[in-house]
């Protein structure tokens, strides 16, 4: 009888922890669903590879969420449709980008998520689907295995045009050229004297031509000097001749002169003796007509006029 109290109490006990756990469980889950805000992205270019249900979503490399489930998109784009959820109060920006981030050791991948440089307005969440979108971003690893996959096909290029220099055809053409080569330095050899006198015989041509040189450089110096003093005498002349054009054209300006002065001399002096002719004769004129006239002259009384000097 003294052991039913404690058994009550220890059963009691048990039940309220119990039933504590249960509300605590369902308080939590009604939590989960109520506070995380969803999103949806579709990978069109991106493997999502080694991501499953619960893979991790972060943001700036700290975790904010998880995948909730994913489904492929079938139409004109195929893609995968991955719905997120993250917690409340992660600040995803307007022009976010989600990319798939897979590790190199153990292949599990995760959501990147990275804002945008330059700051925008939050994403507006909803309660109900269809959740907001977030675009599809470019993956660094991407990249690499793209620009690897480059490379590995370069180098097979590489490779197969390495065999095609290196196949038989090419093989024996480069194995005739190496006995072309060795001809021709044993014949080398064989001509080495010759090939000494050629290259002294260009080495004195050389000279030759370096002497030629020279003296063409001093005969240009000395044809230099002489044009100089030709300039010289030239101007020189130049000089003198226009002094004595300076000389000659006064001389020529008083001779000139002295013309125009005889000129009107000789013309003074022409116009003076023809009015002497003219006058005199008048008088032979007169006196002949009084020679006609023999009676005239003998019986008259007038005295005959005398000539000019008589």
């Amino acid at each position: 009888m003294e052991n039913e109290p404690r058994y009550l109490l220890v059963g009691s006990v048990i039940v309220a922890v119990a039933l504590a756990m249960v509300l605590g469980l369902v308080w939590l889950s009604g939590g989960n669903r109520i506070d995380y805000v969803h999103y949806t992205i579709y990978f069109r270019n991106q493997s999502v590879d080694g991501l499953d249900v619960s893979s991790p979503v972060k943001l700036r490399g700290v975790k904010v969420g998880e995948v909730t489930d994913y489904a492929f998109v079938t139409g004109a784009q195929e893609a995968v449709q991955v719905n997120i959820k993250v917690e409340p109060g992660t600040p995803l920006q307007t022009g976010c980008r989600a990319t798939v981030q897979r590790s190199i050791v153990t292949g599990l991948a995760t959501i990147e998520i990275d804002n945008p440089k330059t700051k925008s307005p939050l994403i507006q969440a909803t309660d109900s689907p269809p959740w907001p979108v977030i675009a599809e971003g470019s993956s660094n690893f991407e990249k690499v295995t793209t620009n690897l996959t480059q490379m590995s096909e370069q180098a097979s290029q590489a490779l197969n045009n390495i065999n095609q220099v290196l196949g038989a055809h090419n093989q024996q053409m480069f194995a005739q050229t190496l006995e072309n080569l060795h001809t021709l330095s044993a014949q080398l050899v064989a001509h080495k004297q010759i090939l000494y006198d050629s290259l002294r015989s260009v080495q004195s041509a050389a000279d030759a031509l370096k002497q030629a040189s020279d003296h063409i450089s001093v005969t240009s110096t000395h044809l230099d000097e002489q044009m100089g003093q030709l300039s010289q005498d030239a101007t020189t002349t130049l000089k003198q001749t226009t002094q004595t054009l300076s000389s000659v054209q006064q001389q020529s300006v008083v001779v000139t002169q002295s013309l125009q002065n005889l000129i009107g001399t000789a013309d003074y002096q022409m116009k003076q003796l023809g009015s002497d002719v003219h006058q005199d004769s008048q008088v032979i004129k007169e006196t002949g007509q009084r020679l006609s006239d023999p009676g005239e002259l003998l019986f008259s009384g007038h005295t005959a006029n005398r000539a000019p000097g008589e």
